[in-house]
């Protein structure tokens, strides 16, 4: 790997900070947007009169249409760059996430989620690029710990939204959709000003010269092999996120199924609480990761979650059920702090448009059917332990995936990562 040149403390220009500000608001958006359903959904399936095991298929449909936005944005910003993709991104997924809110029955908001999805799997792939392209390449960790908190921060925020909303002035559910439209209005008006990816100008220069493609670039038999890897790496990375949150606060408020059975204010404040958790996780592990490398963070994240899962899932108090649930979002979005530098480093330049975006949301994907497994096997064995079956095989997964992977932190996107190349 090369040396690095820059200073440990290179401060961002008003371009850069821009565009880290446009994804951070971007991707907090897509999370509020997206976790106002595991908020809701037990309200919604009431209003609607659909069952919690139909209900959860409204985070699955979210999930399965990742991929299709992260490759079509993706592979239209390798084309033209990555402005444009982005701005049509948030505008498009800002309207359809508030629509949601005026959804007349499950059929009509079953088909919103689905477009949401789209949108949203554009956004991470796409402002993860832009970010890790523009921001000082010795600070990666640090910037994409940064920007992977802004998933938890956007569920911290539907959280206190929940607990305004809800809670305090007992208004119904279509508002938490209503005040979607806000963080988005934000980013839009930040991103407009965000200027070209340099990286993304040069590399289509040099494909120009050597008369190369995207695909020819895709299908060197290397970068599809670590392309492969990376969604296998993914899934484990998103069974273990999405099965520590998704169905954590349906299991702090139902009294059956060996539900913690709290009131709903008491959930909403614990959520609050482990999201501060997830946040601190992402930005300490995610600036460790440009000392101790991507997969030594990786690893020491899902390492720490296995043993706090008891306290997560088996605890009786508030106090207990607080505490596991901080810890355990503590480790495993820690673990996520260094993946938006991890999977741009691993990519070629000339596909970094979509070749993260859709390596996170294929895994995504694949863990597409967490929630309603989770719903299903606490049915029939409880809550505790069907968190516990998940959330520990997922971690074990990322865990061996990441021990037998490859990084390449720090690369410097000015010296292509070669098709064999597979990092350090």
């Amino acid at each position: 790997m090369a040396t690095t040149p820059n200073h440990p403390k290179t401060r961002l220009n008003s371009d850069q900070k821009s565009a880290f500000a446009a994804s951070w608001l971007g991707w907090m958006m897509d999370a509020f947007d997206y976790f106002i359903i595991v908020l809701v959904y037990a309200d919604i399936g009431a209003d609607f009169h659909v069952p919690l095991e139909q209900m959860a298929f409204l985070t699955t449909i979210t999930l399965v249409m990742r991929p299709l936005g992260a490759y079509l944005f993706g592979l239209w910003a390798d084309r033209v760059g990555r402005r444009i993709p982005l701005i049509a991104d948030v505008c498009f997924y800002s309207v359809v996430g508030f629509l949601c809110a005026f959804a007349p029955n499950f059929t009509v908001l079953f088909i919103l989620r689905l477009l949401y999805g789209i949108g949203m799997g554009g956004e991470w792939g796409l402002g993860a690029a832009l970010t890790m392209e523009k921001v000082p390449r010795e600070r990666r960790g640090f910037f994409s710990g940064i920007l992977q908190a802004g998933y938890s921060f956007g569920y911290l925020l539907a959280s206190l939204a929940y607990l305004l909303v809800h809670s305090a002035l007992g208004l119904s559910w279509r508002w938490m959709f209503a005040l979607s439209i806000l963080p988005a209005f934000i980013s839009l008006i930040i991103r407009v000003k965000v200027k070209e990816s340099e990286v993304w100008v040069r590399t289509r220069d040099r494909l120009n010269e050597s008369n190369s493609s995207i695909s020819a670039v895709f299908f060197n038999g290397k970068v599809l092999r670590r392309f492969v890897y990376l969604v296998f790496l993914m899934a484990g990375f998103n069974w273990m996120s999405h099965g520590t949150q998704d169905i954590y606060p349906t299991f702090l408020k139902s009294i059956e199924h060996g539900g913690a059975g709290l009131d709903a204010a008491t959930a909403g404040w614990i959520a609050v609480i482990y999201n501060i958790g997830a946040i601190g996780g992402c930005v300490l592990l995610g600036a460790l990761s440009d000392r101790w490398g991507r997969k030594g963070t990786i690893i020491l994240g899902a390492a720490m979650t296995l043993p706090i899962i008891p306290i997560f899932a088996f605890s009786h108090t508030a106090g207990l059920l607080c505490l596991g649930a901080a810890l355990i979002q503590f480790t495993t979005q820690g673990a996520w702090g260094a993946i938006p530098a991890h999977l741009n480093e691993m990519s070629p330049n000339a596909i970094r448009g979509f070749y993260p975006g859709v390596t996170y949301q294929l895994g995504n994907l694949i863990a597409a059917f967490n929630l309603p497994i989770q719903q299903l096997l606490a049915t029939r064995y409880g809550y505790p332990l069907a968190m516990t079956i998940t959330v520990s095989g997922a971690a074990l997964t990322v865990i061996l995936l990441t021990l037998f992977g490859r990084q390449a932190k720090g690369i410097d996107f000015n010296e292509e990562l070669s098709p064999g190349r597979g990092g350090e």
